[in-house]
């Protein structure tokens, strides 16, 4: 499909309002490939963009992600909201594709027109989401989802970045998979704002759940401070969903109440232009990697001329000039 540059992309968003699935995923593709018109879709997103709840779901793989995520939807659905699901999975070494493909996972919510469900790859970036993620959940606000599902890779010492993505971030845990150590190691207990207990009929659950609890009550925390809520849930058999969705609502009154919900978007959207303004910069290094200036400042420094702090000072002085 050969895109209009003069008005595709309002026409684009205005299908994807309506509910057009095609231009939905065409949007989020050329998000995913860095499109050049990425600025413009940007833009036209941007009055329908900011209202949505977003909901982060991490978790060891094996805890049962998609299975909650799949029951999520459904309550979601029956609660009357439009929902978006970006599941980022592992890249294929080959293609740089998602490998999971949870939408096949998810196949229950297939022909709802109220879903939208996409599976990203995280294309080996750090942190369990995909470098376009933020602007893919941007995406799926423009088209009206009133609940955006975020669901990672998996959990680990690099892939909490969720949580800055989030309003709210749902921590799943399984019986028999030491994650009470594992919550400890990766610092999950400092992004979880809820915590899942899956598979909640295996033995050992109620030793997880006394575990977390115990871990919650040595955290230091103000007062009006958010305690993490602890659930107990059997996604496979859609036990516990509702007692999620309840806890979810609740931190999101404490959110907004306390004025954290505002604090922590504004935060994300900082985070946003910070990483494409270093965007620009890498491509504008890369052009100087091809000229003479870096390689110049580089003979430089390894000659003793001049040191790398110096060498830096010019550089970006050089950048100053040319903007």
């Amino acid at each position: 499909m050969t895109v209009r540059r003069s008005r595709s992309v309002p026409e684009l968003v205005a299908l994807a309002r309506e509910g057009d699935h095609r231009a939905v995923a065409r949007l989020i593709t050329l998000v995913e490939n860095g499109d050049e018109l990425l600025p413009e879709i940007a833009a036209a997103l941007a009055p329908h963009t900011g209202q949505a709840q977003v909901i982060g779901l991490t978790g060891s793989p094996g805890v049962g992600k998609s299975t909650t995520t799949n029951e999520l939807v459904r309550q979601l659905r029956k609660q009357g909201h439009r929902v978006g699901v970006l599941a980022v999975d592992p890249s294929s070494p080959f293609t740089g594709g998602a490998i999971l493909g949870d939408r096949v996972r998810m196949q229950d919510h297939a022909t709802d027109p109220g879903v939208y469900i996409r599976s990203m790859s995280s294309r080996g970036h750090l942190g369990g989401l995909g470098a376009a993620t933020p602007q893919a959940v941007r995406v799926l606000e423009g088209a009206g989802c009133d609940v955006v599902l975020v669901e990672t890779v998996g959990v680990g010492q690099a892939e909490v970045e969720v949580a800055s993505l989030a309003d709210t971030t749902l921590v799943l845990l399984a019986p028999g998979m030491g994650d009470a150590i594992q919550a400890v190691k990766a610092g999950i207990l400092e992004i979880a704002d809820v915590f899942v207990v899956n598979k909640a009929d295996r033995d050992g659950a109620d030793n997880t759940y006394r575990d977390i609890q115990g871990m919650i009550g040595l955290g230091e925390r103000g007062p009006g401070e958010w305690r993490p809520q602890v659930v107990r849930a059997v996604a496979s058999k859609a036990e516990g969903i509702s007692d999620i969705v309840a806890a979810v609502d609740k931190h999101r009154a404490w959110l907004v109440e306390h004025g954290e919900l505002r604090r922590r978007r504004e935060k994300r959207a900082a985070a946003e232009v910070e990483a494409i303004t270093l965007g620009a910069l890498r491509a504008r290094m890369a052009s100087f990697r091809e000229g003479t200036t870096l390689g110049e400042l580089a003979a430089a420094v390894a000659a003793g001329e001049l040191s790398p702090y110096a060498a830096a000072d010019r550089l970006l002085a050089t950048l100053e000039i040319e903007n």
